[in-house]
């Protein structure tokens, strides 16, 4: 099985404890060495950089799936503890997003499984290095999603 995903281990937990350890332990030691001299309103830069960091986290990368492998017919998805199989037939729509980061494939599913009716992944780098290009393995999951679809239809 080859895996189409990307790895995002470092997105859901690194990123998060980076934008901690910046908006809200540097200020505090900042603070707790020199408390007379540092207004306590230093702290709302860093509030709000955690704020928009979690909702920013919550939007684009903690719903990704961890892992997502093409087993011809059908996908291996896992997402923590829980791993589902999901044949081709089963997804209705499949929409690629490259304009942001990381980019993002999504998957809607005809029957809702234990992951839900949409699975959202982090597609494998492509080779190249033009922005606007379409991702390869969206336009491939297209062609052959529309091809399980017809063969479920007969």
């Amino acid at each position: 099985m080859k895996r189409i995903s990307r790895p995002v281990f470092a997105l859901k937990w690194f990123l998060p404890l980076v934008f901690i350890v910046a908006g809200a332990v540097a200020p505090a030691a900042l603070w707790a060495s020199n408390p007379e001299r540092i207004p306590p309103a230093i702290f709302l830069g860093p509030l709000l950089m955690l704020v928009i960091g979690f909702v920013v986290m919550k939007q684009l990368v903690w719903g990704l799936a961890d892992e997502v492998r093409d087993g011809g017919d059908y996908l291996v998805v896992t997402k923590g503890r829980i791993e589902e199989r999901v044949p081709l037939s089963n997804i209705m729509n499949v929409s690629a997003s490259t304009m942001v980061n990381p980019p993002r494939i999504e998957l809607r599913l005809v029957e809702p499984n234990r992951l839900g009716d949409r699975i959202v992944f982090s597609p494998a780098r492509s080779g190249t290095l033009n922005p606007f290009a379409r991702n390869a393995i969206a336009e491939d999951l297209i062609v052959r999603v529309d091809r399980a679809r017809a063969n479920r239809k007969r």
